[in-house]
């Protein structure tokens, strides 16, 4: 019989029509079913793809007369044959290849599981935040109503033979000054050092719109207000070396000298020829090249990144954030337990406000125009004018001849090794400016000559001032006295004086004695 069940014909399958089922079908439409089918067809052209690179390195590089097999087969089978020994630790059904192969990929796939995870727990170190002290800095107010917070080190104004001034770096502070300097190498020279924060750093108040042109004049009435009476010498390190040039440019009259090290320039500076610029820009990293991008063409989109970074309330090592590259000395000085506290204090005095802009606008500065040239400063004659008329004036009366730029002498010192400002910037100074005298530095980087290094701070300091001299001497001011003026009573003495009769002339002989004094005077007059 054909049925089932005394002849009961059997289920429908379940493809038949009208048949209902559970099994869920998807349609040919939906795109799970187009990503199932694209996966499939990756999958086969995979092992297609696998099985022909199997077939080529068969035919080219497994061969009897291949280089590689020559090459290699010698060394392999002897090899093999030293480690033969292993194979009576393998169970006896076990292929000796097929097994040692798998031992192999295993131990290969441990490995490099161990390597991963131990770089993954070296590579995510501690988070350390940002610790902000409370604010204790001395402030002057300026004209325009700011206030600007400086710190002194050294002797007191009254005493001091010379007197710096230093402006920080982009990522810093007032407190940064000159780091390590020792207070007894200032007094032996006597010397005061006073730094200040910029505008938006620290506790100054910030100044929109500022320009190399308005930190000149900030620091102008800044070194009255702080009983700055004569010429002082400006000190510029790396990126604070643009305010220095500034104070040369715009207020020559009150500065005495100036000396820098590592002194940053603007990267696009049109007067650089090829050369230096290509060993400039050869020694950054690609990631400084971008920041200098974007701080030239696409200023606002530098707060994204200064958020992330040394804005975001972590710590972190300054060359990461800042994209330095630095040199194998520069390294170890900054993993120094003495360069890390300075790092975090002199870090969270910079960013106290909080405020993104005022570096926004100090990294504009670095790049864009300075509204002059380094070339400005040579010593030259001033132009007395054009025209007729000056040319008659000078003819009756010549102009005295006046000279421009700055007088004074400047030092520069450039370590070789320094990755951060390349020494082609510094040869670029001496190229444009022969009066300054360039110092280079063997084997000295961008850190290692300017922090925490007493003999370097000596060296500096006697290169020019010459030999320590100590402080000026302590000036009195001569107290007046009153005396009361003593009454003393003298007794006239009497003196007994013989008088001789003194006979007067007469008239008559009066005149002939006249008359006698005019004819010697005058021989050719004759009197009768």
């Amino acid at each position: 019989m054909n049925g089932f069940n005394g002849g009961a014909p059997p289920p429908p399958p379940p493809y038949a029509a009208g048949y209902r089922t559970n099994v869920h079908r998807v349609s040919t439409d939906d795109w799970r079913f187009h990503a199932t089918e694209f996966a499939k067809g990756v999958a086969e052209l995979t092992v297609e793809f696998g099985k022909g690179c199997r077939d080529v390195v068969k035919q080219s590089i497994l061969r009897d007369d291949s280089f590689v097999f020559r090459t290699f087969n010698g060394p392999f089978k002897s090899a093999c044959m030293r480690l033969k020994f292993l194979n009576q630790y393998l169970p006896e059904d076990r292929d000796p290849v097929h097994s040692w192969s798998v031992i192999s990929f295993v131990f290969a796939v441990v490995v490099a599981v161990l390597i991963v995870t131990s770089e993954s727990d070296a590579s995510i170190p501690m988070i350390q935040k940002l610790h902000i002290y409370p604010g204790n800095a001395t402030r002057i107010l300026l004209p325009d109503g700011r206030h600007l917070a400086y710190q002194e080190q050294g002797v007191s104004y009254e005493r001091a033979r010379f007197t710096l001034v230093t402006s920080h770096s982009f990522l810093s502070s007032r407190l940064a000054g000159i780091p390590g300097i020792k207070a007894s190498l200032l007094e032996e020279f006597g010397v005061r050092l006073v730094t200040y924060d910029l505008p938006g750093f620290g506790e100054s108040d910030p100044h929109p719109g500022r320009n190399l042109e308005s930190s000149a004049m900030d620091l102008l009435h800044f070194s009255y207000a702080v009983h700055i009476t004569d010429k002082f010498w400006m000190v510029g390190y790396s990126g604070g070396s643009l305010h220095a040039w500034a104070a040369l440019k715009y207020i020559p009259d009150r500065i005495a000298g100036a000396f820098m090290v590592a002194p940053l320039l603007n990267p696009y500076e049109p007067s650089m020829n090829k050369v230096e610029r290509r060993r400039t820009w050869e020694k950054w990293t690609l990631r400084r090249k971008f920041m200098y991008f974007l701080a030239r063409k696409f200023p606002v989109l530098l707060p994204y990144f200064y958020r992330r970074s040394f804005l975001s309330g972590n710590i972190d090592q300054i060359d990461k954030w800042l994209a330095l590259s630095l040199g194998k000395r520069d390294k170890v000085l900054i993993e120094e337990l003495r360069y890390q506290e300075f790092w975090k204090r002199d870090l969270g005095e910079s960013v106290r406000q909080g405020d993104v802009k005022p570096f926004v606008e100090e990294a504009v500065l670095q790049v864009t125009n300075w509204g002059f040239s380094i070339s400005d400063l040579n010593v030259q004659k001033k132009r007395q004018g054009k025209g007729i008329v000056f040319w008659l004036k000078s003819i009756y009366k010549r102009p005295p001849q006046e000279l421009t730029g700055f007088l004074g002498p400047i030092h520069i010192w450039q370590g070789l090794e320094d990755r951060v400002v390349p020494p082609s910037m510094s040869e670029y100074v001496h190229r444009v400016l022969p009066g300054a005298m360039v110092h280079k530095l063997l084997y000295e980087g961008h850190f290692t000559y300017f922090y925490f290094c007493d003999e370097c701070h000596r060296q500096m300091l006697t290169t020019v001032f010459g030999n320590p001299q100590g402080l000026l001497p302590v000036k009195v001011d001569p107290i007046p006295v009153k005396f009361d003026p003593i009454p003393v009573k003298v007794d006239p003495i009497p003196v007994k004086v013989n008088a001789v009769p003194v006979e007067e002339d007469t008239d008559e002989e009066t005149e002939e004695r006249d008359i006698n004094s005019y004819s010697d005077n005058n021989s050719d007059i004759t009197f009768l």
